[in-house]
């Protein structure tokens, strides 16, 4: 068995309505995923399953919430020992973790992003890529930031942002 993490890019189902996430639990437990775990309720699932090409357990759940909850979710999945170590590459880890995010990529972001990023950004926010994922220091609640608008996927592919407090508690369910 292998332990993976998914990280759902929104919960959000329709208008005043989002995902419970013993909802997903019971779509991972029907796809004959174990040990389904959640961690807050923002879409992060933490099972095990027979070991499989990352995109083929990603299509699995992908198809299967759009056949129970009616719409199409990106989602991004790291087995454990590569969520460990995106945990653990966190370049600013003296930032304050809620203002700390990270844009997990389902594929690496290149070098070339991080100047066209960094000219939007205001002096006080910080960037950095690590293993391809988009860390960023918004040094202040990043809803007050014009940045977090330039971080979609039609503009830097698919992914999904996370806060700090969120993958060290993904990390710290991993053991």
């Amino acid at each position: 068995m292998t332990t993976y993490v998914a990280l759902l890019h929104s919960i959000v189902l329709g208008p005043g309505k989002r995902l419970v996430m013993t909802d997903l639990k019971a779509m991972a437990e029907a796809l004959g995923f174990r040990a389904p775990r959640t961690l807050v309720a923002t879409g992060n699932l933490i099972f095990e399953a027979e070991a499989a090409p990352l995109a083929e357990i990603e299509n699995r759940l992908e198809t299967a919430f759009r056949a129970r909850f009616g719409k199409h979710v990106d989602i991004i999945l790291r087995e454990a020992d590569a969520f460990r170590r995106l945990a653990a590459g966190n370049p600013f880890p003296e930032g304050n973790a809620p203002d700390v995010g990270i844009r997990v990529m389902r594929q690496p972001l290149g070098p070339e992003v991080l100047p066209k990023l960094e000219r939007l950004a205001t002096p006080d926010i910080r960037l950095a890529l690590v293993d391809g994922d988009l860390w960023i220091d918004f040094s202040r609640k990043p809803s007050e930031t014009k940045l977090l608008s330039h971080l979609t996927t039609k503009k830097l592919g698919i992914g999904t942002l996370r806060n700090a407090n969120t993958i060290n508690g993904l990390a710290a369910m991993l053991g």
